[in-house]
């Protein structure tokens, strides 16, 4: 695959992916089409060697394998949220002439850019049938429904030097002057247009908005791809290609899971039991199960902070990666991204082989560090893990940059995996 045809698959993939439930919908609909067979966690498994899978959890996490003799497995792992506000359950304020809903932030959100940007909203809601059986649809609004507006300037004398946000009362998006607007009846406009007819009652929805505005490319020449939710449907989109690339008798596994940007801890979570149910179920002996662990290697792939050019003392200056320059290994001494020595060799040695870049990024000692889905696998599971991540500015901003070279860049390494 040419990069141009990458990356323009990739900014379709972005505006199609605004939730984790659609992210998934979509890379189910990638794997449908690539040949790879659906299983159902409820159900017994009947896999045969030659033959390609996935499977799903929660509609928002997905792992997709191939299943091959050969045992020693490259498994990616990346996860599908992304720092957003989510609706509550009772969302509607109507005050002051406007009807407002009330959110909460998920994840480490950047709130600033939140302000004066066109939103809609997206997400999942439950339902009962007028047959007593309880469904669920995927809805996505489109529309520009709502905005959140900054406080002008003139009221706020303090606006460009001591810029705070409260959570709670500054960022209710505004939807409508009209006062009528109910939300159980836009609920089920929502599942209506998409649709769905046989509604008895709504029972739960879970929203999430997001910006509106479509992902491109930026740059004298194009160098850059702006988009939100970079982190980390960049690496979802890698993987999700890289194992649609490759022959049935490569031995490779892909995982997004959702939650990470909370922590991980859920079914459909890093720290749940996703990964490791289904990989005791491809093999159900324990001593192979155990050689397979052993043998293989997962490489973590998450976003990387590129060194920002206006704030570059916010870097180590020796372990600052660029934008374009390549994948990023990271690594962290108190193991906070799971890297050693034995798999950045490995990465390393197939990078120099398929002719691509690797930086290395290290925080700096004095400021914190995040973590990713690396150090809970390991945990878990037993198997070696490699953190690498692609060059990023703005990081859970409602608009993240990165460079049109480096996901690419990653998805050949991953390729040049022999196994």
């Amino acid at each position: 695959m040419k990069k141009e045809d990458f990356n323009d698959g990739l900014l379709g993939f972005l505006d199609a992916s605004p939730t984790p439930f659609h992210a998934t919908q979509n890379m189910v609909g990638m794997f449908k089409n690539a040949g790879f067979k659906e299983l159902n966690e409820v159900q017994k498994w009947e896999l045969k060697a030659g033959e390609k899978y996935f499977v799903t959890r929660n509609d928002s996490s997905i792992i997709a394998f191939t299943y091959p003799k050969n045992k020693n497995y490259l498994m990616v792992g990346s996860h599908t949220d992304s720092p957003n506000l989510k609706l509550k359950p009772n969302p509607i304020i109507k005050e002051h002439g406007v009807v407002k809903f009330g959110v909460e932030s998920y994840g480490g959100l950047l709130l600033n850019p939140w302000f004066d940007r066109d939103l809609s909203l997206a997400g999942r809601i439950n339902y009962l049938n007028h047959q007593g059986e309880l469904e669920s649809k995927l809805i996505n609004v489109k529309k520009k429904i709502a905005i959140i507006p900054s406080l002008a300037i003139h009221l706020d004398d303090k606006a460009n030097k001591d810029k705070t946000v409260n959570k709670q009362t500054d960022l209710c998006p505004i939807l409508s002057t009209n006062d009528d607007f109910e939300f159980d009846m836009f609920l089920r406009w929502q599942l209506e247009s998409v649709g769905v007819q046989n509604i008895k009652e709504i029972y739960a929805s879970e929203l999430s908005f997001y910006d509106t505005q479509n992902a491109s490319y930026v740059g004298l020449h194009d160098d850059f791809i702006a988009s939100s939710r970079l982190d980390n449907l960049l690496s979802c989109y890698v993987g999700m290609l890289s194992i649609c690339s490759i022959d049935n008798d490569k031995p490779m596994l892909f995982i997004a899971s959702d939650h990470e940007e909370v922590g991980s801890a859920s079914t459909s979570g890093a720290a749940g039991t996703f990964l490791e149910n289904t990989l005791r179920r491809m093999f159900p002996d324990y001593e192979a199960y155990v050689k397979m662990t052993r043998s293989s290697l997962m490489i973590s792939a998450d976003n990387a902070h590129a060194i920002h050019p206006n704030f570059s003392t916010k870097h180590d200056s020796n372990h600052a990666p660029h934008i374009n320059k390549g994948v990023v290994i990271k690594v962290n001494a108190n193991q906070r991204y799971a890297s050693n020595t034995e798999t950045m060799a490995q990465f390393m040695k197939i990078a120099q082989e398929v002719g691509e870049p690797i930086q290395q990024f290290v925080t700096r000692s004095d400021m914190g560090c995040g973590s990713t889905i690396g150090p809970i696998t390991a945990t878990k599971i037993g198997i070696n893990i490699l953190d690498v991540g692609l060059p990023t500015y703005a990081m859970h901003s409602i608009r993240e940059l990165a460079g049109k070279d480096d996901a690419y860049s990653l998805y050949m390494i991953l390729l040049g995996f022999k196994n």
